[in-house]
């Protein structure tokens, strides 16, 4: 036992916060807790008992005085006694008390050869007829008696007083309270004894899985903990194990989004590299490129930057992992489409745009949904023909894009807005595979869905919805 109190030094001392606080071990935590506990009941409990024994050895003292006092004080034999010699100690039937006769006027003998009695006004108005009787308690030369007082029965004028000494019930007593402390501390000790064992076994699985946590952030090893019963602990582990999970999924998601973009970077780098290699080649020793095929690879470096900064633009969105800060505003989704379609216009202008909106106002980022909603009209001009057409309707919060291209399979609908994921049509096309990936994650972080639907007029048809309402709070 001395050395689990070894390791559970106590200190003093301020705290991160600059108060000072008072640091111990959960497990002496419990200890100390459960002998003050203890402690305070077995001092509550000795503290009553000693009371309870002291007052009825008093009342039960002090009844027989006051009884054995009247039974005397009405005997004729004591009272003639008591005038002419001393009262021999069978006259009330024990030899432990000591008697004296008080008269009115407060000058009485006592009818024994100790010290005197010291009588007070108490035992006088007895004698006097003020009160039925007295009792109380004095010394005597260091020891004290109780002194009982009762007027005799023949002699109105004159008090019986009988005083018994208190050593036998003093010393009955002060055992009583040595047996009352021993047992306390035999108990305090013994509590501590319970709360070591308690703290022992209790707080060993709050020992192990704190020692799995260790070992977790030790060596970053994201097994899952095991779960014994169903206490606290195993709550604690389990809430462990939800950590873990959806820590592990961080960082999984987290390496696929680096594989994915060093991959898709790749390509790009490689055929810029190509490019700027070329036109280096020509500046040099190399005869020069015709103007066309020049400006063929400037055309070709321009698009490939821009495909580059697109690229790095969605991956910063995609690495957004938070959820949308509280300061946000209503925005009107209508006005959101109809921003969105005039910029991807500019960039499509041999696809026409047919939009047909109704006022939803949705609580949530601007940039954020126009985004959104731009990467859906990009991908539905992307896969649209020459002089096709995109239909765009918005009504309760419900946005509809048709295009009139190939369409989606229907067992690609479901991968379509995974990250990096390109269908082997679209490889050859333009774009990171992020786009939809990015409308997903802006349509969850506003509490919204997207999906692919299919489209009874040929083409693809993606559905995005957001929950809003028609007019905006005033």
């Amino acid at each position: 036992m001395s050395g689990f109190w070894a390791g559970s030094a106590l200190a003093v001392g301020p705290g991160p916060d600059g108060r000072w606080h008072y640091r111990r071990s959960l497990a002496s935590r419990v200890i100390l807790l459960t002998m003050l506990t203890v402690g305070l009941a077995v001092a509550f409990v000795a503290v009553a008992a000693y009371a309870t024994a002291r007052f009825q050895m008093q009342q039960s003292l002090d009844a027989s005085l006051l009884e054995r006092a009247q039974d005397a004080a009405g005997a004729d034999e004591l009272l003639q006694i008591g005038v002419g010699e001393e009262v021999p100690s069978w006259a009330l039937g024990a030899g432990d008390v000591r008697i004296a006769f008080l008269p009115a006027e407060g000058k009485g003998r006592v009818l024994d050869d100790g010290p005197d009695i010291l009588l007070g006004r108490s035992e006088l108005e007895v004698a006097q007829g003020k009160r039925e009787s007295s009792i109380r308690t004095i010394r005597i030369e260091g020891e004290r008696y109780r002194v009982v007082a009762v007027p005799t029965e023949h002699r109105p004028d004159l008090a019986l007083v009988i005083a018994q000494p208190l050593e036998d019930q003093d010393r009955i007593l002060a055992r009583l309270g040595w047996v009352t402390i021993a047992f306390g501390g035999v108990g305090v000790l013994a509590a501590g004894l319970a709360g070591w064992l308690v703290a022992s076994n209790g707080l060993r699985p709050v020992r192990r899985l704190t020692t799995a946590v260790e070992r977790i952030a030790r060596t970053e090893d994201l097994r899952r903990l095991p779960v014994e019963g169903d206490d606290e602990v195993a709550r604690l582990a389990n809430a462990f194990n939800m950590m873990l999970t959806a820590l592990d999924a961080s960082r999984v998601r987290q390496r696929q989004l680096v594989a994915d973009a060093s991959h898709e970077l790749r390509t790009p780098l490689t055929s810029l590299r190509t490019n700027i290699d070329l036109l280096t080649m020509s500046g040099g020793d190399a005869p020069s490129l015709p103007p066309e095929a020049r400006e063929e690879l400037m055309e070709d470096i321009r698009a490939q930057i821009e495909e580059l900064t697109t690229l790095i633009g969605d991956l910063t969105e995609l690495a957004r992992d938070e959820p949308v800060p509280p300061t946000v505003e209503p925005v009107d989704l209508a006005d959101v489409v109809d921003h969105a379609v005039e910029r991807v216009r500019r960039r499509a202008p041999d696809v026409t745009f047919e939009v047909f909106t109704r006022p939803w106002w949705v609580v949530g980022e601007a940039p954020a949904l126009e985004r959104a909603v731009t990467n859906l009209l990009d991908n539905a001009a992307k896969w649209s023909p020459d002089g096709g057409l995109v239909t765009v309707r918005l009504s309760d919060g419900v946005l509809t894009v048709d295009d009139q291209g190939p369409g989606i399979p229907a067992e690609e609908r479901a991968r379509i807005f995974d990250r990096f994921w390109r269908s082997a049509d679209s490889r050859t096309l333009p774009g990171s595979g992020l786009g939809l990936a990015i409308v997903r994650q802006v349509a969850e972080r506003h509490a919204g869905s997207v999906q692919a639907a299919e489209n009874v007029g040929g083409g693809a048809r993606l559905v995005l919805k957001l929950p809003g309402t028609e007019k905006v709070d005033a």
